[in-house]
C-alpha cells in the first residue's frame, strides 16, 4: 500500500497500492502483485488493457495531431468512428455527437431531446422519466435522473429532480421473469406514471437494457422492452437507451438492447465504447430529431473534447478488435460459462440469493433469505467487505447497495471480453476464497440468516 502523501482525493480516505502495468486482463503493483481485472476496471477495459493494434493505431494518429477544434476542422478519426458507430446500431439512428464519458453522453441525450420538441413546437415536455434504483451520471442533469439516493440527496436543491418509476426486479417481488406478463406488469407503470404527469408534459423515458452499477446487471423481463417501446410510441414520448455500460459488446451483442430488436430513439454510450484508451463516449441519435434542431439555430451544447482524434482514433481500433477478433461472441460464450459457476458458488454458499445478467456484464447478490430475499444487516457492509478480500486475493469486483442505495449487496462480475475458460476457473477460485473468508468473518451471522 502506498504511504506517500498524496494531494488527490476521490469518493473516501482509502489508499491502493501504485499500478505498475497492465497487459491483458491482468494489472500488477509496484510490489510486483498480480491482480486479474474481474470487473474490467469500472466495466470499462472490454478489449483488455494494452492491446498493442490499438496503441498503434494511437500512435499513428499522435503522429499526425492530438486535438483538432470540432469547429476549426473535421478530422478523418471522427469521421470513420462516426461511420462505423452508425453502422453497428440501429437504421435510423445515424448521427453521432461524441463527448468524453458516459456523464456527458446522458446530458447530451436529454439536452438534445428537449431541443427537438423545442424545436417542433411541443415546448411543454420536460419530463424524463427514469426508473429507481438507476444510476445514469454524475453531472446534475445525468443525476436528476438518477434512482439512487445516497448520490442524490445531497443535491436535490440545486436539481430538478424527475419522476421515476420501479425498476422490473422480478426477483425481488417474486414474479417470473420469464413471463411476458411480468414484462407487462412494469412497463404499466410506465404508461401508468406519463398518464399522471400529464402526456404532454414528458419529454422521454431513459432506460439501461441491461441494467448497469445500480441493479446489479438486471436483465428486463420477457416483453418489457418491446412493451416500454409500444408505450412511448403511444404517447409521443422518446426512448432514450443508456447503454453507456451495456453497449459496446459486453453482453453479447454491440447494444443490450440488440437482444430484444428494440430501437431507442437516442443511445447514450461509453465505458467500453473507448474501452479505457482514451476518455470517450457517444450520443447516437435519430435524423429526425436532429434534422429539426440544426435547422432551428443548431444544438445548443458542446464540450471542448468532443471527436477529439486521438480518442476517436482508439475508439476505432478498439471497435476493430471487438468485431476482427469476434469478442462478442466470446463475451456470449465465457459469459454463459461464468453464470454457470457462479450459479454454482450460489450452491455452496447459501447467502448467495441471485445470479443474473448477460453475456459479460453478470452479477450475484447477497442476501439474508432466499425464499423472502431479505437483504443481509446493513451493519455488515457486506458491499464493502467481500470487495476487500477479494481484492485481498488478487481479484478485483465492483460492488454496490442494492435496494435504492441504502442496504443490500451485489457484486458485478464482469472480466474482458478477451477472458478464456482458464480465466473463469481463477475467478470462481479466488472469489470462491473470498467467500469463504467473508463467511468466517461474518461467522453464525451470515449462516444463520441465509
Amino acid at each position: 500500500m502506498s504511504e506517500h502523501v498524496s494531494h488527490l482525493f476521490y469518493q473516501t480516505r482509502a489508499r491502493r497500492p501504485v499500478l505498475a502495468e497492465a497487459r491483458g486482463v491482468y494489472l500488477w503493483d509496484v510490489e510486483g502483485k498480480r491482480y486479474l481485472d474481474g470487473s474490467s476496471g469500472a466495466m470499462v477495459s472490454n478489449i483488455g488493457h494494452s492491446n498493442p493494434r490499438v496503441l498503434e493505431a494511437m500512435r499513428r494518429q499522435m503522429e499526425k495531431s492530438t486535438f483538432g477544434y470540432r469547429l476549426h476542422f473535421e478530422t478523418e478519426a471522427s469521421e470513420a468512428l462516426a461511420t462505423r458507430t452508425a453502422e453497428l446500431t440501429p437504421p435510423g439512428l445515424d448521427k453521432v455527437f461524441f463527448v468524453s464519458g458516459g456523464s456527458e453522453a446522458v446530458e447530451s441525450a436529454i439536452k438534445l431531446a428537449r431541443q427537438y420538441a423545442v424545436a417542433v413546437g411541443q415546448a411543454s415536455r420536460w419530463k424524463v422519466i427514469s426508473r429507481t434504483p438507476s444510476y445514469h451520471g454524475s453531472t446534475l442533469g445525468a443525476l436528476a435522473l438518477t434512482g439512487y439516493a445516497p448520490l442524490t440527496e445531497p443535491f436535490l436543491p440545486m436539481m430538478r429532480e424527475m419522476p421515476k418509476i420501479p425498476a422490473p426486479r422480478a426477483y425481488l417481488d417474486g414474479l417470473d421473469a420469464d413471463d411476458p406478463a411480468t414484462g407487462v406488469h412494469y412497463a404499466a407503470m410506465l404508461e401508468e406514471r406519463i398518464l399522471r404527469e400529464g402526456p404532454d408534459t414528458v419529454l422521454a423515458f431513459i432506460v439501461e437494457p441491461v441494467g448497469g452499477a445500480s441493479t446489479g446487471a438486471l436483465v428486463p423481463p420477457a416483453g418489457y422492452m418491446k412493451a416500454v417501446r409500444d408505450i412511448c410510441d403511444r404517447h409521443g414520448v422518446l426512448l432514450i437507451h443508456d447503454e453507456v455500460m451495456s453497449g459496446g459488446g459486453r453482453t453479447g451483442r454491440f447494444l443490450g438492447a440488440d437482444h430484444w430488436d428494440v430501437a431507442p430513439d437516442i443511445i447514450a454510450l461509453s465505458k467500453g465504447f473507448g474501452a479505457g484508451y482514451a476518455p470517450l463516449g457517444a450520443m447516437v441519435a435519430h435524423e429526425r430529431l436532429v434534422g429539426p434542431v440544426l435547422d432551428a439555430g443548431g444544438f445548443q451544447h458542446g464540450y471542448t473534447y468532443a471527436g477529439n482524434p486521438l480518442a476517436c482514433a482508439a475508439g476505432l481500433a478498439v471497435l476493430d478488435e471487438i468485431q476482427v477478433e469476434g469478442l462478442m461472441d466470446n463475451a456470449a460464450r465465457i459469459g454463459a460459462l461464468l453464470k454457470s459457476r457462479l450459479a454454482d458458488l450460489m450452491q455452496r454458499f447459501t447467502f448467495i440469493g441471485d445470479v443474473r445478467g448477460k453475456g459479460l456484464l453478470l452479477a450475484f447478490e447477497l442476501v439474508a433469505d432466499r425464499k423472502t430475499m431479505r437483504p443481509l444487516p446493513r451493519e455488515l457492509n457486506a458491499h464493502v467487505e467481500l470487495v476487500e478480500l477479494a481484492y485481498a486475493e488478487g481479484l478485483i469486483i465492483y460492488s454496490r447497495r442494492s435496494r435504492e442505495g441504502r442496504e443490500g449487496d451485489h457484486f458485478l462480475v464482469c472480466p474482458p471480453m478477451i477472458a478464456t475458460e482458464t480465466h473463469v476457473e481463477e475467478i470462481i477460485d479466488m472469489l470462491g476464497n473470498a467467500l469463504d473468508r467473508f463467511a468466517k468473518r461474518v461467522g453464525s451471522t451470515a449462516t444463520s440468516l441465509a
